[in-house]
This record gives C-alpha cells, structure tokens and sequence, in this order.
C-alpha cells in the first residue's frame, strides 16, 4: 500500500469530482468529501485536513499540515498555486467578541459566524505558519511570506508579509513565460 489513494479509492471516497494524476495522502482528512473538486496535478500532503465547499484547480500542492475550513461559504484555489506546511484557511469562523456562543457543538441560532469565501488566484504561494481569514482574495501572482495573518484581500503580483500581511513590493511575473512553456511541452 502506497503512501497515496489509488485512483480506485480516490472514487471510493465519494469525492464531488477528481482529475487526473490526483495525489491524496492517505494521512489526510476530508470532511464532506461530496463537496470537495480537486483538479488535474494535485497533491494533498500528510496530515491536511479539508472541509466543506472546497474547489481546487489544476497543479495544485498543499503542503502538510494545512488545515481549510470552508463551511458553505467555499475555498477555491486557482492553477498552479502552492501552499507551504502548516497554513490555515478559514471561510467560515466563529465570533470572538463575546456576543455570541462559540464552538461546533453549539447550534447556530446562538452564534453569530462570519461566513465568506476565500479565493486565491492562480500562481499564488503561501508560506509557512500563514492563516488566511474569511473573505480574503488573493490576487493572481501573490507572495504570501511565512507567518503571516491574511486578514484583507491582497493585490495581484505582489509579496506581503505581515501580523496582518500588507505588500511589501511587486512580484516578478517571469514565472507567465514558464507556464507558457511548461503548457506547450505538456499538451496531450
């Protein structure tokens, strides 16, 4: 038995759609596998945990550890994005200033959540430690530093960082020319 699913138990597991070429660790957890589409290239490390409305396009690596809680307000991931160990995504999340009741196992007539989908374009990395909160764009190209808390959107091609990120500077977009070579060298 190999460290990843087969693409038999990839089906098995009732996910709402798979690609190709679909590396799942079989340390990793999905909640509500239904309502998970994971596109062509995609690698899921050990130890992530996925839940909810979550949409991943085509080479896509998450790195071990990560943890994307997107209730039904959705997590989507363009092409060719990455995110580096341990990151957090959270589309939904409780209230942490006291006017409402908190956790799972309270029902959500004494909660007040804040629910909003997360995007992150395509070319996008994330480092290290990052949590992403409810609501956040990340535009094509971004650099998201190690550590860092996304707590607004962040503008395409650029590097942030930051206790909340901001943009430090442009990112290069040489990386455009690659894709456009590596997609001319694969097509089938």
């Amino acid at each position: 038995m190999g460290s990843f699913y087969s693409r038999k138990e990839l089906t098995r597991l009732g996910l709402k759609e798979f690609g190709e070429d679909v590396l799942l660790s079989r340390q990793a957890r999905l909640y509500s596998p239904e309502k998970i589409s994971l596109g062509n290239h995609v690698r899921i490390d050990d130890f992530c945990i996925l839940s909810g409305e979550i949409s991943l396009k085509d080479y896509i690596h998450i790195g071990a550890g990560g943890y994307f809680f997107a209730g039904d307000a959705g997590i989507e991931i363009d092409s060719f994005s990455t995110t580096s160990s341990r990151v957090v995504i959270y589309a939904i999340s409780d209230d942490y200033s006291g006017q409402s009741m908190t956790n799972p196992l309270i029902p959500e007539k004494y909660k007040l959540l804040q629910k909003a989908r997360v995007t992150i374009g395509k070319h996008v990395i994330i480092g290290t430690g990052t949590v992403v909160l409810p609501g956040v764009d990340i535009g094509n190209g971004c650099s998201v530093g190690a550590m860092s808390m996304v707590k607004h959107s962040l503008p395409e091609w650029t590097i942030s960082y930051g206790i909340p990120a901001r943009p430090i500077k442009e990112r290069k977009r040489c990386l455009l020319e690659l894709e456009m070579q590596f997609q001319e060298e694969n097509q089938s």
